[in-house]
C-alpha cells in the first residue's frame, strides 16, 4: 500500500479501516490524531470512504434484567427517565474506556456488525480535524488562543 507519495492504492488490502477509541475526551483527542495521520499520509483511504469510527457508548443502564447504553450524559437520563420504575433502581455503570468492557459486551456493544454504531468519515471531516490540529499544536499562538476563548464555555471536559 504504501504511505504518502508512495501510496499505491491497487495494493490496498482493506476497504474498511475502523478507528475505536474511547468515548470519553482523552479518546476524542486520539480520534483526531488518527484522522489526521490518514489525512496527511494516507488520504486516498478517507477520500475513498474507506475510514469509519466506531462509538462504543458511555454509559450501560441495568434495570431488572433489561440493560440499555447510552452514547452522552443526555441519552442516560432520557432512558432512566422513560424507563422509570418504582420496581427497579437503575444501576448505571460509566466506562471510562474500552478496557473497562469485558469481552461480551464489547463485542455487543461496538465490535457486532448487528448492533455496531458506525460514523463513515468523509474528507471534509479529515481536513477539518488536521485543520484544528495544525491551528492546536502550531507555533501561532493568537490563532490557538481565539480558538480557547471562542470554544471554552462549550467545552466537554469529562471530569
Amino acid at each position: 500500500m504504501g504511505i504518502s507519495e508512495s501510496l499505491n492504492p491497487e495494493k490496498l488490502r482493506y476497504h474498511r479501516i475502523i478507528i475505536m477509541t474511547d468515548a470519553d475526551v482523552d479518546g476524542e483527542h486520539i480520534r483526531t490524531l488518527l484522522l489526521t495521520f490518514f489525512y496527511r499520509h494516507l488520504p486516498y483511504i478517507p477520500t475513498n470512504g474507506h475510514l469509519y469510527i466506531a462509538k462504543p457508548p458511555l454509559y450501560k443502564i441495568q434495570m431488572g434484567k433489561d440493560a440499555h447504553y447510552a452514547f452522552s450524559d443526555e441519552e442516560k437520563d432520557a432512558i432512566v427517565k422513560k424507563n422509570k420504575s418504582e420496581r427497579f433502581v437503575p444501576s448505571i455503570q460509566r466506562y471510562k474506556g474500552l478496557g473497562e468492557m469485558n469481552p461480551e459486551q464489547l463485542w455487543e456493544t461496538t465490535m457486532n456488525p448487528a448492533n455496531r454504531v458506525l460514523k463513515k468519515v468523509n474528507i471534509e471531516d479529515a481536513a477539518k480535524a488536521d485543520e484544528v490540529f495544525s491551528m492546536l499544536m502550531g507555533d501561532e499562538v493568537a490563532p490557538r488562543k481565539r480558538f480557547i476563548q471562542t470554544h471554552a464555555k462549550s467545552a466537554n471536559l469529562d471530569i
